[in-house]
């Protein structure tokens, strides 16, 4: 069964391991809602459905027209995030033992944008080390170009975009993005928006019933979304994407790896090195993501930053 963070955080084997898987979830949006699976080995192997078989009706005394569906063997190896959590003894010493804590939540979240990112645009050909994003994953008829030059979000589109997937869950953009489809219902374009409270008590902006989940910043400062892409024809590089997910079981999920520890997110204190005065605390993750169905998710591209149309 698929757990996400904050369900799996409760039976964390220590309070500490509990503490870091929270605030994973806390500091990114789709880290807070995607279910992962556990799964031994060094990943994991399974068939895409992109293709149902064929059924119908029959005549007496006739036979049923053969048909299968389209099955695509898909394979992801468990990609290994985390980092080593240093605190200077002086540190520790002059401000309390408790400062360990502080600055390693700090790494943590530089961890969990890293991830958020790489949910998006990470792409094996380029760093062997990361798994491959929705931006890389997605094709064919699960892109719809919003034009083929670029050019304002259009609602039309958006909806189109929803209905490429199955059973759609969430909607993934930048704040410049929901700033602009928020202005554009308030001025009558179509839709409806409501904000409801999440699981840490923010507001959560929701497009006809599907949450909105921000793609923001990464551990580097920069803007995962920002409108540095390149439109259909190559005409204007100045466009950003909306992407549309199916976050639930044989959709879309994350997949985690077993340690000795356990599945997930595991942190070990190193104690202090010998090597210089720190206190390190170790933390790992295998991980990975997996879509198991061709409509599991969509990508609206071809979004320039200007004022939605209908």
């Amino acid at each position: 069964m698929a757990l996400t963070l904050l369900e799996a955080a409760k039976t964390a084997p220590s309070i500490e391991t509990a503490t870091i898987i929270e605030e994973y979830a806390a500091q990114s949006d789709i880290l807070s809602v995607i279910p992962f699976e556990n799964h031994e080995g060094s990943g994991i192997h399974y068939n895409r459905e992109d293709k149902l078989p064929g059924v119908g009706f029959r005549g007496i005394n006739e036979g049923y027209e053969e048909s299968v569906g389209v099955y695509n063997p898909q394979s992801e190896a468990f990609k290994i995030a985390g980092g080593d959590l240093d605190v200077d003894k002086f540190v520790v010493d002059t401000q309390g033992v408790e400062q360990r804590s502080v600055r390693e939540l700090a790494k943590v979240k530089a961890l969990s944008l890293m991830w958020t990112r790489n949910f998006i645009k990470g792409d094996s050909r380029v760093d062997p080390r990361t798994f491959d994003g929705l931006q890389v994953r997605l094709t064919g008829s699960q892109i719809i170009h919003n034009s083929d030059a670029g050019s304002p979000l259009s609602l039309i589109k958006l909806d189109e975009a929803i209905d490429r997937v199955d059973n759609p869950t969430h909607i993934g953009m930048s704040k410049s993005q929901r700033r602009i489809l928020s202005q554009a219902i308030r001025n009558g374009l179509g839709g409806q928006i409501e904000h409801r409270p999440n699981e840490f008590g923010k507001q959560v902006m929701f497009y006809n019933d599907l949450p909105i989940l921000i793609f923001d910043y990464d551990n580097l400062g920069n803007q995962i979304l920002d409108y540095t892409e390149s439109s259909l024809d190559g005409s204007n590089i100045q466009c950003t994407s909306i992407y549309v997910m199916s976050l639930e079981e044989m959709k879309l999920v994350g997949i985690q790896g077993k340690t000795e520890e356990g599945y997930g997110i595991t942190t070990r204190d190193l104690g202090e090195l010998e090597t210089k005065p720190v206190f390190r605390t170790r933390v790992e993750w295998y991980n990975g993501i997996a879509c198991y169905h061709g409509r599991a998710a969509a990508r609206l591209d071809g979004i320039v930053n200007a004022p939605a149309v209908a």
